[in-house]
């Protein structure tokens, strides 16, 4: 019904607004006196005054700056900061895979934690939901409401007074103060968010307050918003495997899998035993739905006093998200399965390889499908909770001491405290007939069985795991620098900036896992005590799998999932895992000093920076190392430091009046992730048998960074610009593998799951693991161009004056850590990072009425947990995705607009896909695809204004 009504409501209200609005410049032309000459003032409001403020901004700058302002205060245009930071040429944005909104950010092809966010100038950190535990650096975007800022600067090229460690950029955030607009102003919103995939509606709200009383002024603002977003599809789970190749020793690829051909049973047909045995079977061949409902509640604050010379504020940022996730996934385990007694009990360990009895290979893909024998079910769910509290406070301070000195002063403090615990809990159907076919959609293929799936009394070898995480950010910082301008000879002038800086960040990861103590649990309770626990009707409705998937299976709800294995009871502090636990320290002291100069070269102005920038690091690292005959763990502490003199220098020349040069050259560094510093021999993934090891002495990479670009300001709130972009990287972390045994890494069973445990819940000593470590090494150059258009459309005639459009485009050559070298010894070109991303946007502002229509696309990029041949010949890439963006308002008067926003209007599809590096199996993108899934769209409506 909802979706009818908002079919019908949408066109109406385009169609009305546009109406209305044409009528009403018609009806202002008609008023004029025929007498007097037209009017030409434009006054800039909305989108476009925004886009107008941020480019003046970029052409003041001397460096490479761009920046999105507020239309207004508390008015920014975007529902989420990270997806504003998209349009900027030069930004990737990474999504959240539960809720599907825009979380981190990566910058000219460097990893997200390759940038540095700062917030009022002072660095922060925060973590959220599938990040919770990586003690990655970096900054989570959607733990904010866009409304708590009112303007965002982005830097790509250094300066001695930018905070050290982002080789990509540095990305400061700023709250809105009260004398940013000196008069009261009570701002407001109420949206209804409707997600088509999850049929649910949502409330969100927002107001502030600012007001001005002489020298005082106070600014308050309070947000909310809820939201549920379902996602459904596919997984195979880390890929695809031949018997041919998974039968041997080391395994070609990341799982052993091998078909029975020695069965009674066992018949190929027309098919050659070659070819079924090269054919390709996904790792588990699984139905995916999910769940994930959201909370983010905010507040922002500043108490200002200015007066004179002097201009003091107190300001506070809070900001609460907590996110609750439903997972369920049904189907085929594949993986490690291989028949090597066959008295052991049908589908289970010994006796558990696929009997091939009536199969296909697919030509084009080689994908092996059809009836198989023999084959397990698995019916799971993973119930999580996550939360992130955020808190901010700075005393700011500025006074002009005369017209040529000005000192100003920082007092800062931040937290991030985030919070994950989560149930897994599967039961499995051994030793089944089963028939599969991907058909022509890969997303939503078919599975179906003699055996019934909703039977309780079919499912046995239940298995739980569960853990709990918390990671903390603290930071300090204090700063005081000075401004002085003075004059050179020939009428050039200088400003001069000089300060001194000091932070102090912590950040800390405690882990926990009470799977032993779950695992006893569960047996406690026995097979018939967890059938009796279990429901045919599936926890997450309003899911839309196709034809082809089961309706229906024996599964859990989370009620009796929580309550029978309470994830907080169970991973006690007695369950702390110091392998994976540790509290890392950095001190940073630092000074700076720069100049800007201006002056006339040929009769054109040139403005050029030079500066330096110096810092020292100390590292104090807590965690736990095994000492003594029984390796237990013990308390461990290291120290370090290192020191960084970071030079930078930019320049912008007026070639014409509104063509400018600009370039600058600079040294930037970015630390590693504490993950692979702090921590000792790892499992970052239960259920995948790799092991990565810290090393504790990794250097900071440094960069070299050059910049060069033309910029053509054509006409006002207009820009046609073209940039070039080399980094020179030292001292990179990369990253070597070598094979070991489960058994010589000292951790404990619980550092794998269930899938590696046996009945009692031991994991072979002799399992394979790939034992991944870091260090520095080598060099590497990333380089690309950036292209950007901006235009508001006035020369048309009326009421086309009000559109107008802005693009970007980013290129970056193939850049990667190492090199991707197939079976044959060939090189593959492959990049970490998409070789390309764009950003367009068209939109349309006269009278009441603005439209906005934007399309954000990135290109592929090689996956993380795949960035090497594991012998397979099989490259993993995050698939190129966009997606499309809408909104329109109507404003009936200054205190009430109407507002209609539409986010994934395409309904992208998210997947991963392997393709055969030899090319010898046809396209993977359209086939081998992993991780498929859906978000559906969402729909807001609602109403906002300004008292």
């Amino acid at each position: 019904m909802r979706k009818k009504i908002l079919a019908t409501l949408v066109p109406l209200a385009l169609s009305a607004a546009y109406g209305n609005a044409l009528a009403q410049s018609e009806a202002v032309a008609s008023e004029a006196p025929a007498s007097e000459a037209p009017v030409n003032t434009v006054v800039v409001t909305g989108f476009r005054s925004s886009l107008q403020k941020a480019l003046n901004l970029k052409q003041q700058a001397i460096g490479v700056r761009d920046s999105i302002v507020a239309e207004d205060i508390g008015k920014f245009p975007e529902a989420n900061v990270a997806e504003s930071l998209q349009r900027v040429p030069g930004v990737i944005l990474n999504r959240d895979e539960s809720s599907g909104e825009g979380q981190r950010i990566s910058i000219r092809g460097l990893p997200t934690e390759y940038s540095v966010t700062t917030l009022n100038g002072a660095p922060v950190n925060a973590t959220s939901t599938g990040t919770i535990g990586s003690a990655a650096r970096g900054f989570n975007y959607d733990v904010f409401a866009s409304e708590l800022f009112g303007r965002v600067d982005f830097y790509k090229s250094p300066l001695a007074e930018l905070s050290e460690g982002g080789m990509g950029g540095v990305v400061d955030l700023q709250t809105p103060r009260p004398f940013d607009n000196p008069k009261r102003t009570i701002r407001y919103s109420l949206v209804e968010s409707y997600n088509t995939m999850s049929k649910k509606a949502d409330p969100m709200g927002f107001a502030l307050f600012s007001n001005t009383w002489g020298e005082w002024g106070f600014l308050a603002g309070v947000s909310h918003s809820s939201s549920v977003n379902n996602r459904s599809g596919f997984e195979a789970t880390g890929g695809y495997n031949s018997s041919a190749r998974g039968s041997q020793n080391p395994v070609k690829g990341n799982f052993a899998v091998t078909l029975d051909y020695d069965h009674p049973r066992a018949n190929l047909g027309s098919n050659t035993r070659s070819a079924v045995d090269n054919a390709l079977l996904p790792r588990i061949y699984r139905f995916y739905g999910s769940a994930n409902e959201r909370t983010r509640d905010g507040m922002v604050s500043s108490l200002q006093y200015k007066s004179g010379g002097l201009n003091l504020s107190l300001d506070t940022l809070y900001s609460k998200l907590t996110n609750t996730r439903d997972e369920m996934y049904f189907g085929l385990l594949v993986r490690n399965s291989k028949t090597t007694n066959r008295n052991a009990p049908a589908g289970q360990t010994g006796n558990n390889g696929f009997v091939p009895i009536n199969v296909r290979v697919d030509p084009e893909s080689n994908l092996l499908t059809g009836t198989f024998g023999n084959t397990s079910y698995s019916s799971g769910v993973t119930y999580s909770e996550d939360e992130t509290k955020f808190g901010y406070t700075a005393l700011n301070g500025r006074w002009t001491v005369n017209d040529k000195l000005a000192l100003t002063a920082q007092l800062s403090s931040n937290s991030s405290k985030a919070l994950s615990y989560q149930d897994t809990l599967s039961g499995q159907i051994f030793g089944v007939d089963s028939t599969i076919d991907y058909g022509d959609d890969h997303v939503y293929p078919s599975m179906s069985s003699p055996t019934s799936y909703t039977d309780p009394n079919n499912f046995q070898g239940f298995g739980i795991g569960t853990g709990w995480t918390r990671e903390t950010d603290k930071a300090k910082q204090g700063r005081v620098v000075a401004d002085w301008d003075y004059n050179l000879p020939g009428d050039w002038t200088g400003h001069l900036k000089a300060g001194l800086v000091y932070v102090d960040t912590t950040k800390g990861i405690n882990k926990r896992n009470g799977t032993s103590a779950a695992t006893a649990k569960l047996n406690s309770l026995g097979t018939a005590g967890l059938r009796s626990g279990m429901t045919s009707n599936l926890p997450i409705g309003n899911l839309d799998m196709g034809a082809g998937w089961p309706k229906a299976w024996g599964t859990f709800t989370r009620d009796y999932t929580y309550s029978t294995f309470d994830p907080l009871a169970l991973n006690s502090e007695a369950t702390f895992t110091p392998a994976q636990s540790f509290t890392a320290g950095e001190k940073v002291t630092t000074g700076f000093v720069q100049s800007d100069f201006k002056g006339q070269v040929l009769d054109r102005e040139l403005r050029f920076n030079a500066g330096v920038r110096y810092s020292r690091t100390e590292t104090l690292i807590d965690n736990f190392k095994q000492k003594g005959a029984g390796l237990a763990y013990q308390p461990n502490q290291e120290k370090g430091s290192y020191s960084n003199v970071l030079p930078a220098f930019s320049a912008a020349l007026d070639l014409t009046d509104n063509l400018m040069w600009r370039a600058s050259w600079g040294k930037t560094i970015s630390r590693a992730s504490l993950s692979i510093i702090a921590a000792q021999t790892v499992i970052p993934n239960q259920f995948d048998n790799t092991a990565t090891a810290g090393n504790p002495n990794l250097r900071p990479q440094q960069s070299k960074n050059l910049d060069t670009s033309l910029e053509w300001y054509f006409q006002p709130g207009s820009l046609v610009s073209a940039a070039v972009f080399r980094k020179e990287l030292t001292d990179a972390t990369v990253s070597s593998t070598t094979n070991v045994t489960f058994g010589s890494l000292g951790l404990p069973d619980t550092a794998l799951g269930a899938i590696f445990q046996d009945a009692s819940g031991r994991v072979d000593p002799n399992l394979p693991m790939t034992l991944r470590s870091f260090s520095n090494a080598g060099n590497q150059t990333l380089k690309g161009f950036e292209l950007a258009y901006q235009q508001a459309f006035t020369f048309l005639p009326e009421p086309f004056k009000g559109f107008g459009a802005l693009a970007s485009y980013t290129h970056i050559d193939p850049f990667n850590s190492f090199k991707w070298i197939t079976n044959a010894g060939k090189e593959v070109e492959v990049n970490s990072v998409p070789k390309y991303a764009y950003s367009t946007t068209a939109y349309y502002e006269r009278g009441p009425l603005a439209m906005r229509m934007s399309y954000n696309y990135k290109g592929r990029s090689l996956h993380g947990d795949n960035p090497r041949n594991l012998g397979d010949d099989m490259i993993r890439w995050r698939a190129a995705r966009g997606y499309l963006d809408a909104n329109i308002s109507y404003k009936l008067s200054e205190s009430l607009e109407l507002r209609l926003d539409a986010l994934n209007l395409s309904n992208t599809l998210a997947y991963d896909y392997f393709e055969d590096a030899t090319g010898q199996y046809g396209s993977g993108k359209k086939t081998r695809m992993d991780y498929a899934k859906y978000d559906g769209r969402t729909i807001k409506i609602g109403i906002r204004g300004k008292l």
